[in-house]
């Protein structure tokens, strides 16, 4: 007998019945053992959807738990059904189904023991109830979650929806940003607490399910971490439960349910822990990328600053604030004396350092509410609401100061100065357009360069 007769038989006339459907259920792949056990000749099983090929009361089984979980998971095991058989009594199995790509393969065991089919039947009935609910709760969080446009609002989602679905007297969403701060951005404040003390329990018992921590009774508080017990007594709680958000980047945070009484976390419940976890990991991980390439938008990758496209917007918003209110606004348009003999001089990579240098000393001793943005180069553009020519010039005066600070940080660079141009918007007069505005500021910028290092000119419009 050659190997692959061998892989056939072992196939075909293995010791359970297996087949394989498409993505719609229909069956496109079958053993003997599975047409021996149901009575079908191939032709009969082929082309035909599994859920046919049960008994009734098996297929409304099929329907409300076999089919959702098995979508939601993309695997099920030893679920009790009734393959029918035509005019004989229906044969109990239990099936185990795994997704496949496109497809489902199955393997279908042989359950004929009748108290113990009738046990496990009904045990199935009961969980079908569950798995209903299952399903029901995350269909409604799939729908709140996706309506969530910011982290807060996700998080409140999140809790709002675990808490009721899991009985939970109170919880908290905790979120852990890409430098590892962690805040309580829903919930009560302590939760951040408690997974402090229970991530430091080295003999912590290993979770049932993934990673979802669990403390059922203040008497297992007591020997995991007395000073948790402690604040689970002082805020009225008895149980907790910590489930991590992850992401394709590591932790993204927890979500913490406290519960008023002891808790039995058996298999269903922790596994709706998980899947509101997982997906509302999902969202949150959709919400950072889009604050991150709104943020790559509108700020210079080198130096977090505000960019042009940022500058010019908020330049717009406060120029119609500022005629609206007869208030004076002014930019200060300011440019490195000497950089771009640092740059040719010592290269690229240090003339980076000290834009990045100039960038956060002109951000610190700015207003706050002041703008600042790389313009190009190493040319700065801050935007000053409600600031009139004498104002602007003590900003600029405190911002020359600290750029011509030395720059021990770089090496061979002592110090660097920077020529400052101030345009002033008077209350009263005709509106500039945006590109006036920041052209008479640079040209008043090269009226200080021409005048010699550390100049500020300024000019009204």
């Amino acid at each position: 007998m050659t190997i692959e007769t061998s892989f056939e038989d072992l196939y075909q006339f293995a010791a359970c019945g297996q087949l394989s459907t498409d993505a719609d259920g229909v069956v496109v792949v079958v053993n003997e053992t599975f047409l021996d056990w149901s009575g079908r000749s191939r032709e009969q099983v082929i082309g035909v959807m599994f859920r046919d090929l049960l008994t009734r009361g098996s297929q409304l089984f099929y329907e409300t738990r076999y089919q959702p979980v098995l979508r939601l998971g993309g695997e099920i095991r030893e679920v009790a059904l009734e393959l029918s058989r035509g005019d004989r009594p229906g044969l109990p199995i239990l099936v185990n189904a795994t997704v496949v790509g496109e497809s489902t393969r199955i393997a279908v065991f042989d359950s004929t023991q009748r108290q113990d089919y009738e046990r496990d039947l009904l045990a199935a009935r009961r969980a079908a109830e569950l798995s209903e609910t299952r399903v029901r709760v995350l269909q409604d969080a799939s729908t709140a979650f996706f309506t969530a446009s910011t982290e807060q609002s996700l998080a409140e989602a999140l809790l709002e929806i675990a808490r009721d679905a899991l009985i939970a007297a109170d919880g908290a969403v905790v979120l852990q940003d890409g430098a590892g701060i962690r805040r309580v951005v829903a919930g009560n404040l302590r939760a951040l607490e408690l997974l402090d003390l229970w991530r430091a329990v080295p003999d912590l018992a290993e979770p049932p399910v993934e990673q979802v921590t669990t403390v059922a009774s203040l008497l297992e508080a007591e020997a995991t971490s007395a000073a948790g017990a402690g604040i689970l007594r002082s805020v009225r709680m008895e149980a907790l439960t910590a489930t991590p958000l992850t992401g394709g980047k590591g932790a993204l945070g927890s979500l913490v349910l406290l519960f008023g009484r002891e808790r039995d976390f058996d298999g269903p419940a922790l596994n709706l822990h998980v899947a509101l976890a997982r997906q509302a990991s999902q969202v949150l991980e959709r919400l950072r990328l889009q604050a991150e390439l709104e943020n790559m938008a509108l700020h210079d990758q080198l130096t977090g600053l505000a960019n042009r496209n940022l500058l010019r917007e908020r330049l717009s918003h406060a120029l119609a604030r500022a005629e609206r209110a007869g208030r004076e606004v002014s930019i200060i348009f300011l440019d490195l004396d000497g950089f771009k003999e640092i740059n040719d001089g010592f290269g690229h990579r240090v003339g980076d350092a000290v834009l990045q240098v100039v960038a956060a000393r002109v951000n610190g001793v700015v207003r706050e509410g002041d703008i600042v943005g790389r313009f190009g180069g190493d040319e700065f553009l801050i935007v000053c609401e409600e600031a009139d020519t004498g104002a602007a010039l003590l900003i600029s005066e405190r911002v020359v100061a600290a750029i011509a600070e030395p720059i021990p940080v770089v090496e061979g660079v002592g110090c660097i100065t920077a020529s400052v141009g101030i345009a002033t918007v008077l209350p009263g007069k005709p509106l500039p357009t945006l590109d006036a505005l920041v052209r008479a500021a640079d040209a008043a910028m090269y009226t200080s360069k021409s005048a010699g290092a550390g100049r500020i000119t300024a000019v009204t419009l």
